[in-house]
Parts: structure tokens; C-alpha cells; sequence
């Protein structure tokens, strides 16, 4: 299934919006990186079969450089020894040879236009390639949470239902007895111990009480005592 008919449309391509209007999101993110990787390959293959041809057009020029020079100096030396119509073929000889020099530069200038929009083309190819991978990414993340969060709301509502609530209420009960019984088990000595100095405590107050009574009752003179009893 091709979701993209050339390498314009995917250029072209908003991929949220694509994403968007897909029943499968994450489905359709696999095929778009599938086929931008396989259109991936496709134009550096292209790319680099350019680049051979443009290096073979720069080595046939090399050559037709030497050419040149020679045909020249044949030319030359052929005016030197009066030899006017080998000059003229040697001439003829190099005027083909520039032409096809001329011919040749063409073409190298063609190929390093079609090498840099291929690279252009690369570029870009990989930048959408790039969205499309860290968009699948995020759709993985957000569908294995979205999972785990299913999972998650799965058992607290087992959790929630009334078996399991019943459950934890005797649960809690049994730990509070456990610690009902923890209180009481020193209750009754630290309750003597409470009781004794109360007890403590009390008998000082009463027998404070006990000696402010007897100091009442004591006469403010102590001769007054001895001469009632005189008068007696």
C-alpha cells in the first residue's frame, strides 16, 4: 500500500493531519517511514549514479585536455616543416576535440545541478523521515501509557468492589484489636502506679489539713490553760 504516489508528496506532506484523518495512526506512521526509507534509498542510489557519471565526464576531460596540447604541437610543428596540410588536419583533429571539450563541460555542469538537487532532495527527505520516526515514537510512548493506565483503572476497580472492600474493613478491624490490645497490656501498672502517688499525694493534704485543725485548737496564751483549771 503506497501512501505517497512521488517524492513531492512526501515534501508536501503535513503528517499531522494525514495522522489525524487516519483510523490507524500508528499503523499508517509504520507505512509512511517504510516508504520514505525505501524512497530514501532510491534517490541516493540515483545520486550516486549521477556522481559516477559526472566523475567519468571530469576523467574523459582530463583527457581531452592532453588532446588538445597535442594536436596543437602537431599543428605547430607541422607550420614549422612547411607541412601545411597535416597543419590543416591537425587543426581539424583539434577543433573536434574542443568540441567535444565544450560538450563535455555541459555535461558536468548538468550533473552537478542534478548531484545538488539530489542532495537537497536527501536533506529533506531525511528531515520528513525524521518527523515521521519521533512522531511514531510518541505514538509508541502514548499507546504502551495508555495501556498501562487501562491496567491500572482495571484493578482498582476489582479493588473498589464490594468483596474487596469487605475484605479490607476486617483487615482493618483485626489491626485495630491488635492495637487495642497493645494499650492494655501495661494498663493495669501504670494505673497502680497512678493510684500510689495519688495516694501519696492525698494523705499529704490531709494530714496538712489534720495539723492546721490542731493549731485552731490550741489557746493563744499558755497560762490561761493552768489558771482555769486553778479557778476550778
Amino acid at each position: 500500500m503506497s501512501i505517497f504516489s512521488r517524492f513531492s508528496d512526501i515534501i508536501s506532506a503535513n503528517i499531522n493531519s494525514m495522522l489525524d484523518r487516519a483510523e490507524d495512526p500508528e499503523k499508517m506512521l509504520r507505512l509512511m517511514v517504510r516508504e520514505m526509507e525505501d524512497t530514501l534509498v532510491d534517490i541516493k542510489a540515483s545520486c550516486a549514479n549521477v556522481m559516477a557519471q559526472a566523475a567519468k565526464s571530469r576523467r574523459e576531460l582530463t583527457n581531452l585536455d592532453d588532446k588538445l596540447i597535442r594536436w596543437e604541437s602537431r599543428a605547430q610543428l607541422a607550420i614549422e616543416r612547411e607541412k601545411d596540410d597535416l597543419a590543416r588536419e591537425a587543426l581539424i583533429e583539434k577543433r573536434a576535440i574542443q568540441t567535444r571539450i565544450d560538450a563535455v563541460k555541459e555535461e558536468i555542469t548538468r550533473f552537478e545541478e542534478i548531484i545538488e538537487q539530489y542532495k537537497k532532495d536527501i536533506s529533506d527527505l531525511e528531515a520528513k523521515l525524521d518527523q515521521a520516526r519521533n512522531k511514531h515514537k510518541v505514538l509508541i510512548q502514548r499507546h504502551l501509557r495508555a495501556q498501562n493506565s487501562h491496567k491500572t483503572q482495571s484493578h482498582i476497580r476489582k479493588a473498589n468492589n464490594q468483596a474487596a472492600m469487605m475484605k479490607f474493613d476486617k483487615f482493618e478491624q483485626r489491626i485495630e484489636r491488635m492495637e487495642a490490645d497493645a494499650e492494655l497490656v501495661n494498663y493495669g501498672a501504670s494505673k497502680s502506679v497512678d493510684d500510689a502517688f495519688r495516694s501519696i499525694e492525698t494523705d499529704d493534704e490531709i494530714e496538712a489539713q489534720l495539723e492546721a485543725l490542731k493549731a485552731k485548737r490550741k489557746p493563744a496564751n499558755p497560762g490561761t490553760e493552768s489558771n482555769i483549771d486553778s479557778n476550778a
